[in-house]
């Protein structure tokens, strides 16, 4: 008899102690913070009437399409490379890390930022790069430094381009320009 109390007793100190709080089980099952895809190593290609205009290669990749803004992250950064009409690459960004909000087609780059343009060597270092997929726009707030071949220029306030990385317009801008001297 004493065993079967001693069980009894326990048994209702158990289920005293379980609590069956329905906001405390939906706070630790929140949907919008897990991923619904993930991915490695993966490769985004956009194209325009068979030409690829845009190629994105990232590590890691994941998708959250149920959170309150929906997004996809890239928590080990990403390279994009833009192409030109003959599939030549254009320009390049990189990044450490990136958001990209579906809804509203904003790609937001931080963390060691590098654009750069080849045909003339032009390269962009920032801390936060906006790219505006729908407008074919980047842009930035942050203080920005784009080296040429010749100079070095300061946007204290950030820039605007072109996604393309053409038409450059700095915003606060300071430098140095170099100026050769006709003989």
């Amino acid at each position: 008899m004493d065993i079967r109390a001693g069980l009894l007793l326990f048994l209702v100190l158990l289920l005293g102690g379980c609590e069956n709080d329905i906001e405390r089980i939906n706070m630790l099952t929140d949907e919008t913070e897990v991923p619904t895809v993930q991915g490695k190593n993966i490769k985004v290609i956009y194209s325009d009437s068979a030409k690829v205009k845009v190629q994105i290669l990232a590590p890691v990749y994941k998708q959250y399409p149920t959170a309150e803004r929906p997004y996809m992250e890239f928590e080990k950064g990403l390279e994009v490379y833009f192409y030109d009409d003959s599939a030549k690459i254009e320009s390049q960004i990189r990044a450490d890390y990136t958001i990209y909000y579906m809804e509203e087609r904003l790609w937001h780059a931080t963390d060691n930022v590098v654009a750069q343009r080849f045909d003339n060597g032009d390269a962009l270092y920032t801390d936060e790069l906006f790219w505006n997929e729908a407008e074919e726009l980047i842009y930035s707030d942050s203080y920005t430094r784009v080296h040429s071949e010749d100079n070095t220029l300061y946007g204290k306030k950030g820039f605007r381009s072109h996604q393309n990385l053409s038409n450059w317009q700095l915003i606060g801008s300071s430098g140095t320009i170099n100026v050769k001297d006709e003989e």
